[in-house]
């Protein structure tokens, strides 16, 4: 058994759904990786995991423009929640506007990427990405019962 960083991705796009986990491919550390189709889901399903800390993600990478909840709304909503509001959070969005940019930046992402145009260039920086924030020290999560646990880890039990 190896152990896995776990990491939501929240897009509501198939197609880029598919280019993450094609980037996971043989990619290391191994990744356990969770998909929910918009920011409402991903709220719902962090909220959920608050109660066991271990089954919070180590980060997650979120698309900035979704129907229903965006990445503005959903970081407004994590960062007023005291279980989520360290949770490392990588906003991905087609546009390089250092505007739309700082309106993240602003209710408390930790990075924004924008994404190139060519799909080489895309997985060159998804994988980057990855790579670093697989990198970091998991951050310790308050789960209300007065003690900090460290989110972001699982045991994979099979390679599917």
């Amino acid at each position: 058994m190896t152990g896995a960083v776990q990491v939501l991705l929240v897009e509501d796009n198939e197609a880029d759904v598919l280019l993450v986990e094609e980037a996971l491919v043989d990619f290391q550390p191994a990744v356990q990786l969770r998909v929910t189709r918009g920011g409402e889901e991903a709220l719902e399903h962090l909220r959920a995991c608050a109660a066991q800390p271990a089954l919070i993600p180590r980060f997650v990478l979120l698309d900035a423009n979704m129907p229903r909840m965006n990445a503005v709304e959903l970081l407004t909503e994590l960062r007023r929640d005291p279980h989520l509001v360290t949770l490392p959070v990588v906003v991905y969005s087609s546009s390089s506007s250092p505007l739309d940019a700082r309106r993240v930046y602003q209710v408390g992402a930790n990075a924004y990427v924008a994404k190139p145009v060519s799909l080489d260039d895309f997985m060159q920086v998804l994988r980057s990405t990855l790579r670093f924030w697989c990198s970091t020290v998991p951050v310790a999560m308050d789960s209300g019962d007065g003690e900090e646990h460290q989110s972001g880890h699982s045991v994979r039990l099979s390679s599917s």
